[in-house]
């Protein structure tokens, strides 16, 4: 207990200098912003402001990326609840019950329950965070190649199977990711692979130009396909304070959305918007009234905020401790801390102590930040929301193209976001759920590279993955669950946990 309070002080040392302060702010303010406008997200704009980051320091530009993903959950609550349109993916569930609230002319406390169940959230789970960093990263001290790649296996059918829709259509996507991760330079011999003689093939293709492409743009184009609908932002938003029968119903929600949020956000493949989904319907399911829900039930706001920025917090756990994105956004912080020259996993707590713990405690800040940014400023989020989304978007789109442009000053990633948008309109349209290919795409690396190294160990002996009794364990553990996950009763379970309609 000594050496965590001794390490949370050297990562408030390092949080709170004037620097990186200000960096949190701006991380928290752009995930609010952008969280509030429709079809821009976090992983858009953090592969947008990823260049950005190339001149700040590493605890600073992750402080900063990290402050833009946990501050979308909050701002994609004020669009779900005000205008029925989710900012951000994780606020979906919320506009069941958020946007009735408005409707009944009772946004103001929708709001804040919102912002108070969010602020809680954050905080408890920051606390988890710190508390289960460090025993994770002396289990994972003990890996080795084989103990890594099986690692890899359960991290990527984790994302499969709790990818919302269908099990083989999100297996498929995984995959094709693993697919797109082999082209590029033989990580061994150096030879081509899939390069079709392209020289910007060489390095591979970049994870920030698929990510834009099949997040952002795809996002853009979809959106234009529905007509806008903003009447509720024209009434004034007043009362934002909760009665204390707003609190009391919303009090265990707030506490059973934060404890799962928490858990689902550790697991590989998990995140925030299963958290929101699975909170919405764990009350759904214990309350005496089902019926309220859809219709205005508080409850209904917040379960699922306070469980989306748990689990938008814990989700750094397996980054940190592991070096495995637990879903999208955590595979571009990783992308961001390689060009830094940060290598997530055990080592990071040992070797740089004051980036690990200062991470942690910038999110403690940037929680209390959130909430003085989020309810004072409610008037001003309405007030971009009458910005037609027409006028937005071509401001998105250039803004997108630079971002990619500037990484490595080269056209060719900009037409490959463009072919991966179309690619991400067609997965959308036909239910494929890109992020487990996202996923694929940035853990193939990895997986190739441990897969190789441990049968040279082993030479050339496949059993050592079964043989060695944590790898086993882990395989095991992946073959279960997708097993299961194929089960009819768990593909029930599933579809009444991605609850999309109200009722």
């Amino acid at each position: 207990m000594y050496d965590l309070v001794v390490h949370i002080g050297l990562g408030f040392s390092t949080a709170v200098s004037p620097t990186n302060l200000a960096l949190c702010f701006v991380g928290t303010l752009l995930g609010t912003l952008i969280g509030v406008l429709p079809g821009i997200g976090p992983i858009t704009t953090i592969a947008m402001l990823l260049p950005i980051t190339f001149g700040l320091s590493p605890s600073g530009g992750l402080i900063m990326l990290a402050g833009i993903y946990y501050g979308a959950q909050y701002g994609g609550s004020t669009t779900s609840i005000l205008v029925n349109i989710p900012g951000e993916a994780s606020s979906v569930v919320t506009t069941l019950d958020g946007f009735q609230m408005a409707q009944q002319g009772r946004a103001g406390p929708a709001l804040a329950i919102a912002a108070i169940g969010s602020f809680f959230a954050g905080c408890v789970s920051t606390v988890f965070v710190a508390l289960l960093g460090e025993p994770l990263v002396a289990v994972a001290l003990k890996f080795g190649p084989a103990e890594y790649f099986s690692l890899t296996v359960l991290g990527l059918i984790f994302a499969s199977v709790l990818a919302k829709g269908s099990i083989p259509k999100a297996v498929a996507m995984v995959l094709v990711g693993l697919l797109l991760s082999t082209i590029g330079s033989d990580l061994e011999t150096g030879a081509e692979r899939m390069t079709f003689s392209k020289t910007e093939l060489y390095d591979g293709i970049g994870f920030i130009s698929v990510a834009m492409g099949v997040f952002g743009f795809a996002e853009i184009l979809r959106s234009l396909e529905h007509p806008e609908s903003r009447d509720v932002v024209q009434r004034k938003v007043t009362g934002l304070m909760p009665t204390m029968a707003d609190l009391r119903d919303s009090f265990g929600a707030i506490l059973r959305g934060t404890g799962l949020g928490s858990l689902l956000g550790v697991l590989p493949g998990g995140g925030a918007v299963i958290a929101s989904f699975a909170a919405y319907a764990l009350e759904k399911k214990i309350s005496s009234t089902p019926e309220r829900f859809g219709h205005g039930a508080i409850e209904g706001v917040a379960a699922p905020e306070s469980a989306n920025n748990a689990a938008a917090q814990t989700s750094l756990i397996p980054l940190l401790a592991l070096g495995i994105p637990s879903n999208a956004v955590m595979a571009l912080m990783i992308g961001a801390m390689l060009i830094h020259g940060v290598v997530p996993g055990p080592q990071m707590m040992t070797n740089q102590p004051e980036l690990f713990w200062g991470l942690i405690a910038s999110m403690w800040i940037g929680n209390l930040m959130l909430l003085v940014i989020n309810l004072p400023l409610v008037g001003l989020w309405v007030r971009l929301l009458r910005v037609p989304y027409r006028l937005l978007f071509p401001a998105i789109v250039a803004l997108c193209c630079v971002g990619v442009y500037s990484i490595n000053n080269s056209p060719f990633d900009v037409i490959v976001t463009g072919v991966f948008a179309v690619f991400g309109y067609w997965l959308v349209k036909h239910e494929f759920e890109p992020a487990p290919m996202l996923l694929g795409l940035i853990l193939g690396p990895l997986m190739e590279e441990n897969l190789r190294r441990a049968m040279l160990i082993a030479r050339g002996d496949a059993t050592t993955f079964l043989t060695r009794p944590l790898s086993a364990s882990l395989l095991l553990t992946s073959a279960i669950l997708l097993a299961a996950a194929l089960s009819p009763v768990i593909r029930q379970w599933r579809r009444q946990v991605f609850v999309t309609k109200k009722g």
